[in-house]
């Protein structure tokens, strides 16, 4: 899965429970708000004050480190 500014929240827990690791650490602490799951990340991000590219960019190392181990 590709996940890009314009993916929901929804869709990136759904994919990889451990993105909500990545985006609490960012500041972004209401991963289970039932509210947030149809915000896109852009969204998400502007609510909270964070730039979205840097939060994307967090999720995307997060994935790539978590994919070239193997263990998922």
């Amino acid at each position: 899965m590709e996940i890009t500014k314009e993916t929901t929240m929804g869709e990136m827990l759904r994919y990889d429970m451990g993105i909500a690791g990545v985006l609490m650490q960012q500041g972004m602490h209401c991963v289970g708000c039932p509210s947030s799951i149809g915000e896109s990340l852009e969204m998400a991000c502007m609510v909270h004050g964070l730039d979205a590219d840097k939060v994307l960019e967090s999720i995307q190392q997060y994935l790539e480190d978590y994919h070239h181990e193997g263990t998922l």
